[in-house]
């Protein structure tokens, strides 16, 4: 976990500054919309580490991690409106409202803000002798949880920036539309199919009938989960590295200063499927056969 961590933290610190040398630098006007956008984050930042540090509820950053992408997108486009800026914020916004969906049936939210359902995992976590000592898990949310992953919430969003002042949309741009909702419609129905056979898992072994049934695994391996392990991790990340390549497609230069974002979430599923992969073969016996059958992100590969 500690070498997934400091290589998250090494390509948010490294990346954008390398990245820098090989397109031009920001003008005035993006640097401003990177300020005005940051200064927002910082906000949130501060808040997700005092309400969860006092609730003891982890999952504050997962209430708004659907949230503010999209706060950011229009940001961008109120700034410096232009045709390419508003594609990306529709998208974004088509994003954020399905995800919000999703993680609102699972109970992520509540009337009181600052409860709701807590990923299972930071409890596992927070098991774990290295965070015994309380101090350790307060700079772990501090951090990682707080700052870390709120930074990268927000790097996600900054490839619309690059593309702010950049002229007229082309045929890669509707290219890439076409392929960011394919995308989007991928994640909805791996979604479904999981939120399908959890709802018919524990309803068959409420009734006691699990036994002998596809559900008796325990975990989706059909549809989209036959194809790939983790179908709307794939979709979530292909999603973003679409919005990147926005950038690309505006600019012309394959490695430009907003890529840190799509790279960092490729490196945190890596990591946060490589934990709830863990989680899954010891609690499944039959789970990692499937991960010999089945690839973990990309249909028809290895990988």
């Amino acid at each position: 976990m500690w070498k997934t961590v400091t290589l998250l933290i090494f390509t948010l610190l490294v990346v954008p500054v390398m990245t820098v040398y090989m397109d031009v630098a920001p003008d005035d006007t993006q640097w401003a919309l990177l300020k005005s956008t940051y200064t927002v984050c910082l906000v949130f930042i501060g808040l997700v580490f005092i309400v969860s540090a006092i609730t003891g509820n982890y999952s504050q950053v997962d209430k708004l991690w659907s949230i503010l992408p999209v706060v950011y997108a229009w940001m961008a486009y109120v700034q410096v409106p232009g045709p390419r800026v508003v594609l990306i914020a529709v998208l974004i916004t088509l994003w954020g409202v399905r995800l919000t969906l999703n993680f609102a049936r699972r109970g992520g939210y509540s009337l009181k803000i600052w409860s709701g359902e807590e990923d299972y995992r930071w409890s596992i976590l927070r098991a774990k002798p290295e965070f015994q000592a309380p101090w350790k898990w307060i700079l772990f949310n501090l951090f990682f949880i707080s700052f870390y992953q709120m930074s990268l919430i927000w790097m996600m969003t900054v490839p619309i920036v690059r593309t702010a002042n950049t002229g007229s949309l082309g045929l890669a741009d509707y290219i890439l539309a076409a392929l960011a909702v394919g995308l989007l419609i991928m994640e909805t129905v791996a979604d479904q199919q999981q939120w399908d056979f959890q709802k018919e898992k524990y309803r068959l072994k409420d009734e006691g009938k699990l036994s002998g049934t596809k559900y008796e695994k325990g975990f989706a391996h059909e549809g989209l989960w036959g194809l790939s392990r983790h179908p709307n991790y794939f979709a979530e990340q292909s999603f973003w590295v679409v919005i990147y390549l926005f950038s690309v497609a505006a600019t012309g230069t394959w490695a430009n200063w907003s890529i840190a974002g799509c790279l960092l979430l490729v490196l945190l599923f890596k990591g946060s499927s490589d934990f709830s992969e863990k989680i899954s073969a010891e609690k499944y016996p039959e789970y990692e056969e499937y991960q010999k059958k089945v690839p973990r992100f990309i249909p028809f590969t290895k990988f």
